[in-house]
């Protein structure tokens, strides 16, 4: 390599022998590619021969006209050479890139700063070979700034559809990518993780119009003419169930009263009393009474009782049934997020007994289940979105219903099938491991939401939901 200030991108190319021949082909059409790209000066190829492990290695060296034409295209064009390398030959060849440069007065890299801004090492190239920062300090433009955040969610061919496509069609395909090695063209799975468990809260559970009240104009007061129509609504109502009573042999006399019937927030206790048909409604004005004793917390384990007494579950009460359990729902809405969260290494141990003979590692069977609960996330949202897209659009129930059932079988299935590809075992041992599993679930989600339910009651019981 001749001396120059210029940078140098270099990529060693690895495959096996049998499609060398191949891999030649490919090789000239991506030369002749990278040399129509403005920035490239040159591309010299330096094969190595054949390696140890019996496999072909080439290296191409990029000369690159300044620094900022290998910014770009290490966002861009480099970081497609996995991606075109995959999808032309699999498992069967690999690229490894980095960045050299070679000065003929100091033969060292003359960067602007030599030394890395954030941990202090030596540069010798774009990138810190230490932390990995870059060693470009130029100011981005607000522009470049709103382009990182959402260029992968408008790219077609960005990580992010590159992963989730084949997370929702390719049941194991992104667990058994990332064991094999195979991790650039996607995104990291608890990122992945983390953004579609949010998405999917955001989408079940955020109301714009509760949330964002103050954004929204309130609704106009009824008019008379409507006032007049829930009245006669609720005086249909009425004479239904009086109807309803008369036909069971009850006396219209004997129900009850026309203003108890109004009250929709009451639900009387009624029990018809001797022969004659007498009922009787035991109604206190719509209130609930919150009444615990000892006797009603008698069986309870004695660590359980010590934290939630009598007094303190009457709180609770009281509580709830002052705003009709908004507080509580909305911690335990909370605290749904930490229990999945805790579920994840639960299940990853379940793994790791079906399987104790795999050789693998705790981590890797954790990677499976962070990846299953992506699926299950995404497949979730993507139903909630369907749902109030066909309400929206006036689709018919049926065709909606029909989605939604093929849908919610889907995830079952998903799961046989990833443990299939995953662990690669004959279908019969899957099966067994399968429903093992499936029950291991059903008692670890059992476990987790109650513990959030009792979460909840705790912060209830203490004010942290901050009803008074």
């Amino acid at each position: 390599m001749a001396n120059r200030s210029g940078p140098v991108y270099e990529s060693t190319f690895v495959v096996d022998v049998e499609r060398a021949a191949e891999f030649e082909s490919w090789l000239e059409r991506f030369v002749r590619a990278s040399l129509q790209l403005d920035g490239i000066e040159a591309v010299h190829q330096r094969d190595t021969g054949t390696g140890e492990d019996g496999r072909v290695r080439t290296i191409l060296q990029f000369d690159c006209r300044d620094d900022s034409i290998v910014d770009e295209l290490l966002d861009s064009y480099f970081a497609e050479i996995d991606i075109s390398l995959a999808d032309a030959f699999g498992d069967a060849a690999s690229a490894v890139g980095r960045c050299l440069r070679e000065d003929h007065s100091r033969d060292v890299v003359s960067i602007e700063n030599p030394d890395c801004l954030n941990c202090g090492a030596h540069l010798s190239g774009q990138y810190c070979g230490n932390c990995g920062q870059r060693s470009a300090t130029r100011l981005i433009s607000i522009w470049q700034l709103l382009a990182e955040a959402f260029g992968d969610l408008f790219e077609l061919d960005s990580r992010l559809w590159r992963t989730l496509i084949p997370l929702l069609i390719r049941p194991g395909q992104l667990t058994r990518d990332y064991l094999l090695g195979r991790r650039a063209r996607y995104m990291p799975p608890f990122r992945m993780y983390l953004v579609l468990s949010l998405i999917f809260f955001v989408v079940a559970f955020f109301d714009p119009r509760e949330e964002l009240g103050l954004l929204f104009e309130p609704e106009p007061p009824p008019t008379a003419a409507e006032e007049a129509a829930r009245e006669s609504e609720a005086q249909q109502a009425k004479e239904e169930i009086l109807d309803e009573f008369q036909r069971a042999g009850i006396g219209r006399e004997d129900a009850v009263s026309a203003d108890r019937l109004d009250k929709s927030d009451e639900q009387p206790d009624a029990t018809p009393d001797g022969a004659g048909g007498t009922l009787r409604w035991d109604v206190n004005d719509g209130e609930a009474e919150c009444d615990v004793d000892s006797d009603s917390i008698a069986g309870w384990p004695e660590w359980f009782k010590r934290r939630l007494t009598p007094a303190r579950l009457e709180v609770v009460c009281d509580r709830i049934v002052a705003d009709e359990g908004a507080t509580f729902l909305d911690l335990l809405v909370d605290n749904i997020p930490i229990a999945l969260i805790v579920l994840l290494p639960l299940m990853a141990l379940v793994l790791k007994i079906l399987y104790p003979l795999s050789r693998r590692y705790f981590v890797e069977h954790l990677l499976f289940i962070v990846h299953f609960h992506a699926f299950f996330f995404l497949i979730l949202t993507l139903q909630i979105l369907f749902s109030r897209l066909t309400n929206a659009v006036g689709v018919a129930g049926g065709v909606s219903t029909l989605v939604m059932v093929a849908a919610s079988l889907y995830i079952p299935v998903y799961l046989y099938m990833a443990m299939r590809r995953v662990y690669d075992q004959r279908h019969i041992l899957t099966i067994i491991k399968y429903f093992a599993l499936v029950v291991a679930y059903w008692l670890g989600v059992s476990l987790t939401m109650l513990g959030a339910i009792l979460f909840a009651v705790l912060a209830v019981s203490t004010g942290a939901g901050g009803t008074q």
